[in-house]
């Protein structure tokens, strides 16, 4: 910014009477921007003419809006190990917090979401400049940055939990996300399928769907951190989805979801204690903008519901041009195909109002329009009917438009929402099947034949039937074509060939290949792991067509039906759950693939051997050492150690009833057993939010961090070396190898940590230093694992 800029930006703020906001807490501005007046005259001459809020609260609710809005965060309930994360929180971060005081002022503790299930939702008013003026408020920060990171806590909008919980999932639940990015509901829903802890593949699915190819990459790394097999991202249109097809008993039939989930694009205006562009930025027009829009996206939405199946529709809007309008409209082409479902005794706890069933329009210049019939003839392509509430007083009543939910921002901390809970009774009219087309029999006029067939209003149709030449010409191309579409469903390929050019819709996907019944990659696996003969070895795929296989995904049975069936009109972003990578020095051992972190909870059943019971201490130093040796262990861990071949293992910790103070959740860590020393491949924040349940201290001032970060090295680098030592020139190799495999793409932010947590990341980086300067082969590998892994 230059000299007269910064002159002119000080007298405004002289004039303004402020200091620019680079000091003061109000503002929030740290560049000394001027601070956004959360007015808009037009808005509230708009709502207090449609009377959503109740007589006597337009004070509150305009000052509720002009509130910064609460940060609310989400334990996910899928992990077993929900309870000992909120316990941690109770008991240790929210206690630190009693008494605490900031700038002279007391901080607010963190509350739970009465309506939320089991306590697992909290909203707090601290901001993030708040969160730092504190160590013990800097620590809680970190952990929920952490925790984040490893999917175990979600911070998201109080309000955007509430549809997830109103469709009411249950495990076998088939799942449409029509809207799904950024993903922190598709989240919800995935938990909701995985409830059952003990069955590793639930019979239901999540189909997560975005319009924005770029958002779609977002989904995945929201969805990626519940390690689920049963979650499929794809890149489509939403009120244009395709129909697609799974294969039942032989026969193709339409897939129809049992619970979708329509999140519809909308103008966000119940955002505004957030998103403050708002205040200056709202006007009708947005709404009228959005009508069409989101009613298509709903219409297609019930077109693709079961019946008996429950969809929710849902915006982050105030305005009943989009909420109630589209449901009416939606209710009322229906003709009794869908209902409103009445859910007053659900979600108790949650201060809601009911639908409003009169409303009007607002033009863009502030005339207000009451019917149809008064709309101008130059505007009725902008305004629609569908815009305007039913005047047929029975038929409205019918609709029961007062059982859809808005929530106001005022009577509960909130943002703005709205829900409506719709039930598919029947098929939608234009969707029932319509009778054959009665064939009469060919008449041979000249050299054509001629087929009359009755149409539905009772007209003939007339078509020129081919030769009986044409007629096998075209059937061998038609069978030729679908030799192809069979010979590439026999091999197991879904998707396009590999291709990474842009192009108009975002990259071109790599494919999704099954890996064959007799493929003799499974073998040494199968044998290696003593896999249970139930495994489902059909459900692998890899993303390459040729080449060497590097990662092998799985997906549960019902998704890979969908792939199989749907790779010509589906464009699949992300599917599947990392299970295996490559590592060939493991081939000396007998298997060539080790087992990954992310699918060890997938896997974990099916396994027999190479599993290994270690007691809580043995996890302490596995999490906090980068490569102990095995005299470091319990005795009882080195005997079970002593027999075992090297290579990849599991590490399991079972609770002990009999020691409360303990951890009482299972851990299961992937690992590798060397010849003198035993490892853990463990992401780093999940190695932190292990130790964290375990009671060790993870936290660590920056500044002290950035004071010891020399000495930490040094440090280590002895240690190393002393390390090295005992080690062989072959098991120096392979820790460096299974060393990058592990930790390559697994960094996420830089939470501070003591010195114990702090040693595993150092040793990585001294390790990724020596490798440099082992020989070539080694560095070969390890440039291979780090291409494969950026497309993971």
């Amino acid at each position: 910014m230059g000299r007269r800029a910064r002159d002119r930006r000080r007298q405004l703020q002289q004039q303004r009477g402020g200091d620019g906001g680079g000091g003061g807490d109000q503002a929030g501005w740290a560049g000394g921007y001027p601070e956004i007046v959360k007015e808009n005259e037009l808005f509230e001459r708009y709502y207090q003419e449609l009377g959503i809020v109740p007589d006597g609260e337009w004070g509150d609710f305009m000052a509720a809006l002009r509130e910064p809005l609460p940060a609310t965060l989400r334990i996910t309930g899928y992990r077993s190990h929900a309870r000992e994360i909120l316990h941690c929180l109770k008991e240790k971060y929210f206690k630190e917090l009693e008494d605490l005081e900031v700038d002279g002022q007391k901080v607010e503790m963190p509350q739970s979401l009465t309506w939320y299930p089991e306590e697992l939702a909290w909203h707090t008013s601290l901001s993030r400049k708040i969160l730092r003026k504190s160590p013990q408020l800097e620590k809680f920060h970190q952990f929920l940055v952490s925790e984040t990171e490893c999917g175990n806590i979600s911070r998201q909008e109080a309000v955007s939990m509430i549809p997830p919980l109103l469709l009411n999932v249950n495990p076998h639940h088939k799942i449409l996300d029509m809207c799904a990015a950024p993903g922190s509901k598709t989240a919800q829903l995935i938990e909701m399928l995985h409830a059952d802890m003990n069955d590793p593949f639930p019979k239901g699915f999540v189909i997560a769907n975005d319009v924005d190819n770029k958002r779609c990459y977002l989904l995945v790394h929201q969805a990626k951190r519940l390690n689920s097999p049963c979650i499929m991202v794809v890149n489509h249109d939403a009120s244009s989805i395709p129909n697609l097809h799974i294969d039942v008993d032989g026969r193709k039939e339409v897939l129809f979801y049992d619970r979708i989930l329509c999140d519809v694009p909308c103008s966000g205006d119940g955002t505004m204690r957030k998103n403050i562009d708002v205040w200056k930025k709202w006007t009708t027009q947005n709404s009228l903008q959005l009508h069409g829009l989101q009613l298509r996206i709903a219409t297609r939405g019930v077109e693709q519901l079961a019946e008996g199946g429950r969809m929710v529709y849902s915006t982050c809007s105030l305005n009943p041009i989009e909420n109630e309008a589209v449901i009416a409209s939606l209710l009322e082409k229906s003709q009794g195909a869908l209902e409103l479902a009445d859910v007053s005794s659900e979600l108790p706890g949650l201060k809601r109002m009911p639908g409003i069933t009169k409303w009007k329009v607002m033009l863009k210049d502030g005339q207000w329009l009451e019917e149809w019939k008064d709309v101008p003839s130059n505007r009725q392509t902008q305004i629609r009917p569908t815009m305007f509430p039913v005047k047929d007083e029975e038929k409205l009543k019918s609709m029961n438009l007062e059982r859809c939910l808005r929530i106001l921002p005022h009577h509960q901390n909130t943002g703005g929402f709205f829900v409506a809970v719709l039930i598919k009774k029947s098929p939608m009219p234009w969707n029932k099947r319509q009778p054959k087309v009665l064939q009469k029999l060919p008449q041979r006029t000249g050299d054509a034949e001629v087929t009359a067939a009755n149409s539905d209003n009772g007209s003939e149709r007339i078509t020129e039937e081919p030769t009986l030449d044409e007629n096998e010409e075209s059937k061998k191309k038609q069978e030729l074509q679908n030799s192809d579409t069979e010979q590439s469903k026999k091999e197991g390929v879904c998707g396009p060939p590999p291709s990474k050019k842009m192009k108009l819709f975002g990259f071109k996907e790599d494919p999704f290949v099954f890996l064959p019944e007799d493929d003799p990659l499974f073998l040494p696996i199968q044998k290696f792991y003593a896999l249970d003969p139930s495994f489902p070895k059909m459900n692998l795929l890899t993303r390459t067509q040729e080449g060497k296989k590097r990662q092998l995904y799985m997906v549960s049975k019902e998704l890979r039906n969908v792939l199989l069936n749907n790779s010509e009109k589906m464009k699949v972003i992300n599917t599947g759950i990392k299970v295996w990578s490559r590592n060939s020095d493991g081939e000396q051992f007998g298997c060539a693939f080790r087992l990954a972190q992310e699918g060890i909870y997938t896997l974990y059943p099916f396994i027999h051997e190479r599993i290994i019971n270690v007691c809580i201490e043995d996890v302490k130093i596995l999490l906090t050492q980068e490569n102990p040796f095995l005299s470091k262990f319990s005795s009882e861990t080195q005997k079970k150690v002593k027999d075992m071949a090297m290579g990849s293992i599991v590490l399991k910790y079972d609770p002990d009833p009999a020691k409360p103070d303990d951890l009482q959740c299972p851990i299961l860590l992937c690992g590798w057993q060397g010849k003198t020393s035993l490892r853990a491949f463990v992401p780093r924040n999940e190695r932190l939010h292990y130790l964290r349940m375990m009671g060790v201290e993870v936290f660590k001032a920056k500044r002290k961090d950035e004071e010891s970060e020399s000495k930490t090295k040094e440090e280590v680098q002895h240690r190393l070396a002393q390390t090295e030592e005992g080690m062989d020139v072959e098991d120096k190799e392979h820790d460096l190898v299974t060393k990058m495999e592990a930790e390559i793409g697994e960094e996420s932010s830089h939470s501070p940590v003591e010195n114990s947590a702090m040693e595993v990341e150092n040793k990585i980086e001294d390790l990724d230093q020596s490798g440099k300067n082992a020989n070539s082969h080694v560095i070969q590998e390890s440039k291979d694992t780090d291409r494969s892994n950026v497309k993971d």
